[in-house]
């Protein structure tokens, strides 16, 4: 089968599998995305994330990881909200959840669809492959660029023509030599929207992000308790953040997702922070099974909705955060202190007895913060 035909086979078949868009990268990455990904570490803006500093060398080499690969079959999957996820951020009582975590996590279901058309293309062409949906150090937004898919847009993360910010990513590495797709140039202009909403001032430079301050960051992969500065600015975002996705112009292009699995669970939307801030890890477990969610564990979720209540203004909430003061976990009890702080500083101060028997230094440091030692 001549190469044109059979990339066309090949394409063809990510879209019945359900991919919204495929296309090839070369097995190999410009040198500009290795010089920014060392001073990314240098800096040390990827904060705890530690992974990321492992073997820099296969992360920004696509041969590095494997010398074998040739071409690089790059796919998209549209998870493009109805509504605009903003428009939850006033209702103080309630949580907003990233887009991307309202329903099933999509690992999951792009892996399985990347394992059945991998069989596909290995099966027509005898190559050798392997797929990856953030399952190793793969720079994928780059590559998706090379590919033509969108552009990396100043707040660092693709954009698309077609699509605007809501696209998942996976990829195939392969032994075939498909001739590459066009890269897509960069259509930002001058519009700074991404740059200026973000609540934590996370972007030093257009299409530079400090990780260290970004509220997706600090409410998902950062271990400890979320720096007092960033806090307030957190409102009532409880896991991820998509201010700089959804502010983008180029979502007038994007499609509403008609895949079940992306759309949002309804107790997911605008879940009651009352009630999340309840769960014991059992019931967090059972509430967020299948869910990307569900990776942070109970404590850390909690934190984060702790945060959320002291933010609310609501005083009835007070009485939610209360209880946590005796918390297993000093991150949960750390964060009831601010909260009930925030919230009810008389009440706080009467509840002595909690700080005089408080063990952990992080927690201590809360209460004399909260009390004014």
């Amino acid at each position: 089968m001549a190469a044109a035909d059979l990339k066309t086979l090949i394409v063809n078949q990510a879209r019945a599998l359900g991919f919204d868009v495929a296309r090839v990268a070369p097995g190999e990455l410009a040198e500009r995305y290795r010089l920014a990904f060392d001073t990314f570490l240098a800096d040390g803006r990827q904060g705890d994330m530690d992974w990321l500093a492992r073997t820099p060398e296969r992360r920004t080499d696509p041969k590095g990881l494997w010398p074998e690969v040739r071409s690089i079959l790059m796919l998209a999957a549209n998870y493009g909200p109805e509504t605009d996820p903003m428009a939850r951020l006033d209702r103080k009582d309630r949580a907003t959840i990233s887009v991307y975590a309202q329903n099933r996590d999509y690992h999951d279901i792009l892996k399985k669809r990347l394992k059945e058309l991998g069989r596909f293309i290995a099966r027509e062409t005898g190559t050798e492959l392997k797929v990856f949906v953030d399952t190793a150090p793969v720079m994928e937004k780059p590559l998706a660029a090379a590919a033509g898919i969108g552009w990396q847009g100043k707040h660092t993360n693709l954009v698309s023509r077609d699509y605007g910010s809501w696209l998942f990513l996976a990829e195939i590495f392969m032994t075939l030599d498909l001739a590459p797709d066009e890269p897509e140039s960069d259509h930002c202009g001058q519009c700074r929207r991404c740059l200026d909403i973000c609540p934590t001032a996370a972007f030093p430079t257009p299409y530079t992000l400090d990780a260290r301050r970004c509220l997706s960051y600090l409410t998902i992969e950062h271990k400890g308790q979320i720096p007092a500065e960033f806090r307030v600015p957190m409102g009532n975002r409880i896991y991820g953040c998509d201010d700089c996705l959804s502010v983008c112009p180029w979502n007038k292009f994007a499609r509403n997702t008609v895949e079940p699995a992306f759309l949002p669970r309804a107790e997911l939307t605008a879940p009651r922070l009352a009630d999340l801030a309840g769960l014991d890890d059992g019931r967090f477990r059972e509430m967020f099974a299948g869910s990307p969610i569900k990776r942070i564990g109970r404590d850390r979720f909690v934190r984060n909705v702790l945060i959320a209540i002291g933010n609310s203004g609501e005083a009835a909430l007070g009485a939610v955060a209360e209880p946590l003061l005796s918390d297993a976990s000093p991150l949960v009890r750390g964060m009831a202190v601010w909260a009930l702080g925030r919230l009810a500083p008389t009440q706080l101060a009467t509840l002595t007895t909690a700080r005089t028997v408080e063990a952990d230094e992080d927690v201590r440091r809360e209460w004399d913060a909260a009390l004014g030692y």
